[in-house]
């Protein structure tokens, strides 16, 4: 491992961490690109694999932050995750077995997708008070399935339908959703990690600098977020990072796929 490999590894992570930290959601989407474009990584499943490792142990980060708040529902998250691990394991075997640079111009459309929920966002007040019962929980099983099986397929966090999806079934408040969450995306990008190494499609010492430089970058955007009022337009800023990315992505994967 080059110091230039270590250098970009570290950077990368930071980024993804300070977006995540500064807008709270959706940074996790850049950490398959920014593996290919810039660390380097040549094949786009370990890419795939190692950025899935690195953004469950991210994940299981925030988790701590919002259980110490109060803000997770851990039956609701719980059954959610649990079916949604299934998903994901179909998910990620179905994504092992597809071509690598068609897997990337499908992110890339993945990619486009977040940006506009991101643009549209989410108003809904929500109930503080949801909790697990009888009538919601073939729903709440039912959307950790499919989202399960879309995180695993393209070896990514998820929030962005993670979050819409305990809403919908649930009616739960926003900030319990996002607490919650996490809960279902350690669990989905653990999931798609160990399915990828099992195939030797992991870099576990990219995985590692990439933690450890998400870390630090999330302190950084934390602290960033605390000190900017206008969270609305940095959204539209990301949204539209996400977009000229996608585009890239779209260029160059399609070139090799077209």
């Amino acid at each position: 491992m080059d110091l230039l490999y270590l250098f970009t590894g570290l950077f990368s992570g930071a980024l993804v961490g300070f977006s995540l930290g500064l807008i709270g959601g959706g940074g996790s989407i850049l950490a398959v690109p920014l593996m290919v474009y810039l660390v380097g990584v040549s094949e786009p499943h370990v890419a795939i694999g190692t950025s899935a490792l690195a953004v469950a142990a991210n994940a299981a980060l925030g988790l701590g932050g919002h259980a110490r708040a109060g803000t997770v529902k851990w039956r609701i998250g719980l059954l959610y995750a649990c079916a949604g691990i299934i998903g994901a394991f179909l998910g990620s075997t179905a994504g092992k077995a597809f071509d690598g640079q068609k897997l990337l111009f499908l992110f890339a459309i993945v990619m486009i997708l977040v940006g506009i929920l991101m643009l549209r966002g989410c108003k809904a007040v929500g109930d503080a008070q949801a909790r697990l019962h009888r009538g919601n929980a073939p729903k709440v099983g039912a959307f950790g399935l499919g989202t399960g099986a879309f995180s695993g397929f393209f070896g990514i966090g998820g929030g962005f339908l993670i979050v819409p999806g305990l809403v919908a079934s649930t009616r739960m408040a926003m900030l319990n959703a996002v607490g919650t969450s996490l809960v279902a995306v350690t669990a989905f990008g653990l999931t798609t990690a160990l399915n990828y190494a099992w195939s030797g499609l992991v870099d576990w010492g990219l995985a590692a600098i990439f933690v450890a430089g998400g870390f630090l970058g999330s302190l950084a955007g934390t602290r960033a977020a605390k000190a900017l009022s206008s969270k609305g337009q940095l959204t539209t800023v990301f949204a539209g990072l996400i977009f000229v990315v996608a585009a890239y992505m779209l260029y160059q994967s399609g070139s090799a796929v077209f």
